[in-house]
């Protein structure tokens, strides 16, 4: 029996769904946090030394480029951190069908873009 195959994929017509977005966030915030450590080990261990360089990390930290960069790392934060109690509720069965899924994935965005814009304004 021959099967009708198509022979390639065209990956731009393809429609992500909203939890399939949100996943792919969640491993995105959390390679990026991943990556950041180093950085912001190094920041808490200037802030700690001494004076000096806890002046010297302030000044680096007032840098619209500094400020830009944390207001990311702050996204990915609390994006990784929603997704992931949104993926812990699913896997508890608190989320069972698909209208919740897509319900919780809403929330996760919009929950994580709003602490943003909020913490944001605050650091800026």
């Amino acid at each position: 029996m021959k099967k009708q195959r198509p022979k390639h994929l065209t990956l731009h017509l393809i429609k992500l769904p909203l939890p399939g977005i949100v996943s792919i966030l969640h491993r995105f915030s959390g390679l990026l946090l991943f990556f950041a450590l180093p950085l912001l080990l190094l920041a808490l261990q200037y802030s700690l030394n001494s004076i000096e360089t806890y002046t010297q990390l302030r000044a680096v930290l007032a840098h619209p480029l500094s400020k830009l960069t944390l207001t990311g790392l702050l996204w990915a934060f609390l994006h990784h951190f929603f997704a992931g109690l949104r993926y812990l509720a699913i896997d508890l069965h608190y989320l069972g069908n698909l209208a919740q899924s897509r319900y919780s994935s809403r929330l996760v965005l919009a929950a994580s873009l709003i602490l943003t814009v909020f913490s944001g304004a605050r650091l800026w």
